[in-house]
């Protein structure tokens, strides 16, 4: 069943998803080589129970950590580890979520680890843009798959793949919700955007690809070919003025740059 949220129930997913955006600007700044995943995991958990939130993650179906930490060929759901240490040229998926208030946040960004190749930092920019292309279709009265498909098309259009084992999600009350958010797919099915939808857009895309496969920790996902995957996610309200991104960086909530993703389509 899909959920949709009152203004107030929006108004309290905001606060949970800018505590995780806040949350995800301070991890960008502490990647560096010689900084390992597990010391990413443990500033974010000190930093989300310090504002009075619960990691999201930590515990959910037995997952042993409060982040997701997935480097270079891992699509996502890397278990950080102290063995885990970030060299110079990685890239890092780094996913995160609270529950705070009742409700839950959840983002993920990936944040190339000193100075990185060019095709790697392609693939960044077109997972980036291919999460805006696909935000700016999270309108009431469109379709959920038409989300897809604009990723997909953006995608595609660059050489890359898109992952389907795993996609985007409703979420509000519960970390995970209905509808299901895929990143493919043809225009004007699934169901329909109404206002008030929650949904947390994550486009996963690799350099080669699409095709992967999980590895013995039953959580780790990684590329079959080996090549690069990228991460990028934001929770989006759909509201009658456009997509509403919840899980905007400070910056941008400051100046005031709430989120109608044709500015960035």
């Amino acid at each position: 069943m899909v959920v949709c949220k009152s203004p107030d129930e929006l108004a309290r997913m905001r606060v949970a998803n800018e505590l995780v955006a806040d949350i995800l600007a301070e991890l960008r700044r502490l990647v560096a080589p010689g900084v390992s995943t597990a010391d990413l995991d443990e500033a974010a958990e000190r930093l989300a129970r310090a504002a009075g939130a619960e990691p999201a993650f930590k515990g959910y179906r037995g997952y042993p950590a409060s982040l997701c930490t997935s480097i270079n060929d891992e699509v996502v759901h890397g278990i950080p580890s102290r063995k885990r240490v970030l060299r110079e040229g990685d890239i890092v998926s780094i996913d995160m979520g609270v529950k705070a208030g009742g409700f839950y946040g959840d983002s993920a960004i990936t944040v190339g680890v000193g100075r990185i190749g060019d095709r790697a930092s392609e693939l960044l920019r077109v997972t980036h843009e291919a999460l805006w292309k696909g935000i700016a279709q999270a309108r009431v009265g469109g379709r959920v798959s038409d989300i897809g498909h604009a990723v997909q098309a953006h995608v595609e259009a660059h050489g890359f793949s898109v992952v389907r084992e795993f996609v985007g999600h409703g979420i509000g009350a519960a970390l995970h919700e209905e509808p299901q958010v895929p990143n493919y797919g043809d225009r004007g099915r699934g169901p329909r955007l109404a206002e008030g939808m929650t949904l947390a857009i994550e486009p996963m895309v690799n350099l080669g690809r699409p095709a992967v496969k999980v590895l013995e920790d039953e959580w780790t996902a990684i590329t079959r070919d080996g090549s690069l995957s990228a991460h990028f996610e934001h929770t989006v309200a759909v509201t009658v003025a456009g997509p509403l991104v919840l899980t905007l960086p400070r910056e941008e909530r400051e100046a005031g740059r709430t989120a109608v993703a044709a500015r960035r389509s």
